[in-house]
């Protein structure tokens, strides 16, 4: 069988994180028997490196889920977005995940904690429907200020060397 599958680094998973993506990514076939488990816009993926959760969107849609990502499907008492927010913020949640870290030099977050936790009271769906897109659009909102500091800083050094 042969699927186009994208492969995730670092930098396109952080930028998944923060809502922003390049559009020209590069697709590859594989041929493998195996079954592989492949990011559809919606679903919740969370990184067992970084211990950071995200909403993939879908300009994602076909990545190739590695073994340091697991996907999450929530229930249907529980906004997919605020999940995000609370696995991502939430104090109990990060307090439960530091006491179970495993590694010595590399901490790696585990599916077993996952599922495992214990999550704190759910409001109204519609009151977590509504804190998962504030939390989205803070997101966005660092990520354009992250992205405009950086631009003014390319731009201020290019000056610089103008000068000298």
């Amino acid at each position: 069988m042969f699927r186009h599958i994208f492969f995730m680094d670092s930098k396109k998973w952080r930028a998944i994180c923060e809502g922003l993506c390049k559009k020209n990514t590069e697709a590859k076939t594989i041929r493998t028997r195996d079954k592989v488990s492949i990011i559809e816009e919606g679903d919740i993926i969370f990184s067992l490196i970084s211990g950071k959760a995200t909403i993939a969107k879908a300009a994602h849609q076909g990545y190739l889920l590695t073994q340091n990502f697991v996907k999450l499907i929530p229930n249907k008492k529980i906004d997919s977005a605020y999940l995000v927010y609370l696995l991502n913020e939430n104090k109990m949640i990060k307090k439960q995940f530091a006491s179970g870290m495993q590694g010595s030099i590399v901490l790696k977050y585990t599916v077993t904690q996952l599922r495992g936790l214990e999550l704190p009271k759910l409001p109204s769906l519609e009151k977590q429907k509504l804190l998962g897109e504030l939390y989205f659009s803070q997101l966005r909102y660092e990520a354009l200020i992250h992205r405009k500091t950086l631009a003014q800083r390319t731009l201020i050094f290019k000056k610089m060397e103008e000068v000298i």
